[in-house]
């Protein structure tokens, strides 16, 4: 990667800068998210409804995990963009060392654990069991690709980090079309059903992260990955740990309410599924835009930080927001409005479809305020504080909605108090993330003016 590609994040106007910094990462999102998309849509056509719930109902596992993924590998991101931002090039070569030799043990830990346990979390999913056969294959095949996701994130996350967020797109784009031309060679040619698609899945999962890793290796910058000059440094490996693993964890354990949704849903029968499953497909490419907004705001928090610009921080979140919602309202209202054609692409029956429908309308309508949410965390995060917004967010739209489920849920079983418990958490936890980071940003200003008198005093 030449140094042309990177944007140095605390310079010019910040409007501008985040805007062109953002729209590859939206469409990076989005051709990432074909991944899933390209096999439900054409297991979902080809398959039968049953073959698209059997992907489905083991789709919040892949994501529980995955979440995890991004959320430590982000930790990464942080420390290198901070390094970047304060021009500390020594610091940036000892972060990719360190980010590389954790992913790697990541990598084994996470497969083992994933496979090891597959039938054990299928059980705990209350999978019916005439799709149950299906599910267990798609899900064990593609957890076992897990180290491609690893790299792939690891690389994408400290790439964004300095400020290129173009590198990681050109390369999705290239696997993503592959992963729609395994899909239908496997599953129409060689008829290996719904594993045929996870091997489509993982085969693209693999060539995306080799290639962002050659790209790492080939470049001239500092930060140039050099597989023998890989040694742990104690200052870096601590503060990733700090900053990655409650990151990781608070995307893993966030995951488990939506497990004990998923499960809920799946009591209701493999057709009710399959409507949320379609739905959810239409849902992610919502979410996967206002992510990108997520990922700018902790790119362009951490490098200000690093740099000691803190009145640059304020403007940032004022703008993610701003962007957040607009891009989560116009797209989120767009694809519920749409929504007969859209559930259409992934299956032709009317009362699949309908069940699709009754779900956009209470989770995708207001996915904006999970676009405010995460903004804050990324902020957060960026500046430092990844504790904090984990707590947070693990207490108001994990707890709380587990709460629901067990309460407001049980004592009136339908879908749409089920899926309540979305925007409803949503809206707590976003408020709570203000809060915190009022008191964040107040105690950053006063460090501020701290430093500045010590620097007049000298």
């Amino acid at each position: 990667m030449s140094r042309s590609k990177e944007m140095d994040l605390t310079v010019g106007n910040p409007f501008r800068s985040l805007l062109k910094f953002a729209i590859p990462v939206i469409l990076g999102n989005l051709f990432q998210l074909f991944y899933t998309l390209a096999d439900s849509v054409i297991v979902g056509k080809t398959l039968g409804a049953d073959s698209l719930a059997a992907v489905g109902s083991t789709s919040i596992i892949i994501y529980f995990v995955f979440c995890f993924i991004n959320g430590f590998t982000g930790g990464f991101g942080i420390c290198l963009g901070q390094r970047c931002g304060a021009k500390d090039e020594k610091g940036m070569r000892k972060s990719v060392a360190v980010s590389t030799i954790l992913s790697i043990v990541f990598t084994v830990v996470l497969t083992l654990l994933c496979c090891l346990f597959a039938h054990e979390i299928l059980y705990l999913m209350q999978i019916p069991s005439d799709i149950s056969g299906e599910a267990y294959d798609y899900m064990f095949v593609v957890l076992l690709g897990t180290g491609a996701t690893v790299f792939y994130n690891m690389i994408s996350n400290m790439l964004r980090a300095l400020g290129d967020s173009k590198t990681p797109l050109y390369f999705l784009v290239f696997s993503s079309i592959l992963n729609i031309f395994l899909d239908l060679f496997f599953i129409l040619v060689f008829h290996m059903g719904v594993a045929g698609a996870a091997i489509a899945t993982v085969i693209s999962q693999v060539i995306s992260a080799g290639l962002v890793a050659i790209c790492l290796m080939k470049t001239n910058a500092s930060y140039r990955l050099e597989l023998h000059k890989l040694h742990i440094y104690k200052d870096k490996f601590f503060g990733m740990m700090r900053v990655g693993l409650p990151a990781g964890m608070q995307g893993a354990v966030f995951s488990i309410s939506n497990v004990l949704i998923q499960s809920s849903i799946n009591s209701f029968g493999s057709t009710v599924m399959a409507g949320s499953t379609a739905a959810a497909n239409i849902e992610g490419f919502v979410y996967t835009a206002m992510n990108a907004f997520y990922q700018t705001a902790l790119s362009f928090t951490g490098q200000n930080m690093g740099a000691k610009k803190y009145d640059r921080v304020a403007k940032i979140l004022r703008i993610c927001i701003l962007c957040v919602t607009v891009t989560g309202v116009v797209l989120g209202c767009g694809a519920y409005l749409l929504g007969t054609p859209l559930l259409s692409i992934y299956t032709s029956d009317p009362e699949v479809i309908q069940y699709g429908l009754e779900r956009m309308l209470i989770v995708c309508v207001p996915y904006f305020l999970c676009g405010i949410m995460d903004t804050h965390v990324g902020v957060l995060r960026g500046m430092g504080y990844s504790i904090m917004p984990m707590i947070v967010s693990l207490t108001g739209a994990c707890a709380l909605r587990v709460v629901w489920i067990l309460t407001v849920f049980q004592m009136n079983r339908t879908l749409f108090m089920l899926f309540l418990s979305y925007p409803v958490t949503w809206a707590v936890t976003a408020a709570a993330h203000f809060v915190c980071y009022l008191i964040v940003h107040h105690k950053m200003m006063e460090k501020a003016k701290a430093e500045q008198a010590e620097a007049a005093k000298a």
